[in-house]
């Protein structure tokens, strides 16, 4: 009987909150299955469920920034690596930038009360 199960996930020490990824859309969605690994169909699927959201062009075609790149890795790894559904992904991710907000918000404040 083996123990109890502990996914191999390492953790980075950098700065959620400085290094997020930029949000200025500049990929179309061939390009970012390439980078990504994935196909031009699951990315489609994510849009459709709404993990990942696009902007547009004037001419109605999706257009990624490094932030929804970034968003659909990690995604990709909560399923592949921990067995974690899509809508389950959605919502740890959902999670995830609403504490970063809040982090942002609290490092705000803070700066605010010591300048006082």
């Amino acid at each position: 009987m083996s123990g109890p199960f502990r996914p191999d996930v390492t953790f980075s020490r950098r700065d959620p909150i400085e290094d997020e990824p930029s949000r200025e859309p500049r990929y179309v969605v061939t390009a970012v299955a390439v980078r990504v690994g994935l196909r031009v169909q699951t990315l489609r699927r994510y849009e459709a469920i709404g993990l990942i959201e696009p902007e547009t062009d004037e001419t109605g075609h999706a257009l990624y920034s490094e932030a929804d790149i970034d968003r659909i890795r990690r995604a990709r790894r909560l399923v592949s690596d921990l067995g974690v559904n899509l809508a389950g992904a959605a919502a740890i991710l959902h999670l995830r930038q609403q504490i970063l907000t809040l982090q942002r918000e609290l490092r705000l404040m803070r700066e605010r009360d010591a300048r006082r």
